[in-house]
């Protein structure tokens, strides 16, 4: 068997003993809270195959880049590469794939926008052949990657949904968060209000989920600070690496202002209304009636 077949294999073996319900439940006490916390641990490091393995291309690749390849060229070849083969390897269906191209072309118009000569927010310093309007294409995956997390995330932790909002309401708020990326540096920034709304729309809401062989939940809200945070901290580690700059870093680096925690979140939750809207994934959200 070539490795490539092997590899093929490995992935979705392991996939399928994360998601198998285990036949031995009289575990209890602390040894149960270990198992649970270790499978845990690694059904969340699996989630984030996409995601781990483009940011590990962020902090390996030289700002020089390889072999006469920029290093922006060359982390959107890595990043086709590890997309075509999670699909490849069976871990990413095409419908799938869809909804993370959707995330791709939702942040990059965010990335065009941010970096432009009237706004500025940030920008991407160095020379890449694949920059379109001074924003390097690769920038989509961050977003992407999101995406991606939520979607392993819910298949392999067997994510279900209770008292989710009506998915009109949902959009709306969705929309309104997209739209004040843009609109605040015209009209105000209305952030909390639209997270004021926010708390109120998924107050009710509650995630289900199985680490090990037995259910557990927490409120939907404190799922998405969480992921928020850690997209926060991946923000400063590529900063740090110069991968992008905001005007306040030029100088010398400095830690990512704590507010775009907030952004993140909300972020968060547009990137979680377009997955809850995949057709095998509605199939797990509770709206009442």
């Amino acid at each position: 068997m070539s490795k490539a077949a092997a590899l093929q294999r490995l992935l979705p073996s392991l996939d399928k003993h994360l998601t198998d319900r285990p036949s031995d439940l009289q575990r209890s006490g602390i040894q149960r809270f270990a198992v649970e916390f270790v499978y845990f641990g690694v059904k969340e490091a699996r989630a984030c195959l996409f995601a781990g393995l483009f940011f590990l291309a962020v902090f390996l690749v030289p700002r020089a880049g390889l072999v006469h390849i920029p290093r922006y060229d060359l982390l959107l070849i890595i990043a086709l590469a590890i997309q075509v083969s999670m699909i490849w390897a069976k871990l990413e269906t095409f419908d799938e794939l869809k909804a993370i191209s959707l995330f791709h072309l939702v942040g990059f118009a965010l990335e065009v926008f941010k970096t432009s000569g009237s706004i500025q927010s940030w920008s991407y310093p160095d020379f890449g052949y694949t920059k379109l309007f001074g924003v390097p294409l690769f920038s989509g995956f961050m977003y992407a990657a999101v995406g991606s997390y939520i979607i392993q995330a819910w298949r392999l932790l067997d994510l279900r949904v209770r008292h989710h909002p009506s998915y009109g309401m949902a959009w709306l708020m969705a929309l309104a968060i997209y739209a004040n990326f843009f609109a605040h540096h015209y009209l105000g920034d209305y952030r909390w209000y639209i997270a004021a709304c926010t708390l109120g729309l998924y107050a009710r809401t509650t995630i289900i989920f199985r680490p090990y062989d037995r259910d557990r939940k927490m409120p939907l809200l404190l799922a998405f600070i969480l992921i928020g945070f850690f997209i926060w901290l991946a923000e400063n580690i590529s900063t740090f690496f110069g991968i992008w700059r905001y005007p306040n870093q030029v100088g010398a680096w400095s830690a990512v202002e704590i507010g775009k925690w907030s952004s993140w979140c909300l972020l968060v939750i547009m990137t979680f209304t377009i997955v809850a809207n995949l057709k095998h994934i509605k199939q797990h959200i509770h709206v009442p009636d």
